[in-house]
């Protein structure tokens, strides 16, 4: 499937652009976002990219390599304070853009093993040069803990089955493949949904857990309110409710909301000032967009800006 960037339009204006401004795609993916900012940025306004898939840095560098406004990172968001502050613009961005999850080539691939759909090795990494693999973890991991990991993030209500079927099987031979953990998954299900195959909740939340998305997620929020200046924005697309929850909460807690202080503790504005303002409501794919691009109907867009 080709891959088509979600909320394209959408998340481009969220971020309010000035033609000199500073901006960050913190997963450039692709790069259809960081595409279009380029062409609505002016001169002398200045892109930061940045990827921990070695396969999306390639086409970074490719457009930065042709574009003297845009500068590439090979690494995690959770880098992005770092890099910031190395470049000098500390409290000086004027937009931070996070498009969560995995993108089509990566689903699309099977070497990647993100997908029960082709068959391939069980890597399920985004920088496939670093870290435990799938099916490193899936062979040395405790029954306990690959049924909390499957439950955590994945809310699989059947989860501690799939884990004894998964410490079965390993012993007779090692799960080395994505069919062969599908094929697992599946027959360790007493019912399936009718609308969903068996092994997705399970293929997320090891994906989830094998890449620390979630806590990866918690990291670059803090670091938000330190890179961006007063009035700038940060645009954040999620595609499924672990991540959703996050972002909304953080928002929720940082825009100054009384219902975030303990039951019992009187409420004080100057003691929980807004560090943050939420804009507008949640923002979603329409009809439209979804009928082209299946892959978008879960996406949610949340956006704030920084108060002075």
């Amino acid at each position: 499937m080709k891959h088509k960037t979600v909320l394209l339009e959408e998340a481009i204006d969220a971020l309010n652009l000035k033609k000199d401004g500073i901006y960050i795609d913190a997963t450039f993916g692709r790069g259809g976002h960081s595409k279009l900012l380029l062409q609505r940025l002016g001169e002398k306004g200045s892109l930061l990219v940045m990827d921990k898939d070695p396969q999306a840095i390639k086409s970074a560098e490719e457009l930065c390599s042709a574009d003297s406004r845009c500068v590439c990172h090979y690494g995690s968001y959770v880098d992005m304070q770092e890099v910031v502050i190395q470049k000098g613009w500390q409290n000086k961005v004027d937009g931070i853009l996070l498009d969560l999850g995995v993108s089509s080539p990566q689903l699309d691939e099977a070497q990647r093993g993100f997908s029960f759909m082709s068959n391939g090795p069980l890597d399920m990494r985004m920088n496939t040069g670093a870290g435990e693999t799938a099916a490193e973890w899936l062979d040395g991991a405790d029954q306990n803990e690959i049924a909390d990991v499957l439950w955590k993030y994945g809310e699989e209500r059947f989860s501690r089955r799939i884990a004894a079927a998964i410490v079965e099987r390993r012993q007779e031979e090692r799960i080395e493949t994505t069919a062969d953990l599908a094929s697992i998954i599946s027959g360790a299900m007493p019912r399936k949904d009718k609308h969903k195959h068996p092994a997705t909740r399970s293929f997320q939340a090891i994906r989830i857990f094998i890449n620390r998305e979630l806590e990866e997620l918690s990291a670059v929020l803090e670091q938000i309110t330190q890179v961006l200046k007063p009035g700038g924005r940060a645009a954040i697309i999620s595609f499924h409710s672990l991540e959703d929850r996050l972002v909304k909460r953080f928002f929720k807690k940082l825009s100054g909301v009384a219902g975030d202080l303990p039951p019992g503790i009187p409420y004080v504005s100057e003691q929980h000032k807004a560090r943050i303002k939420l804009i507008g409501k949640a923002i979603k794919p329409g009809k439209k967009e979804i009928e082209t691009n299946v892959r978008a109907r879960s996406a949610v867009m949340r956006v704030v800006e920084l108060l002075a």
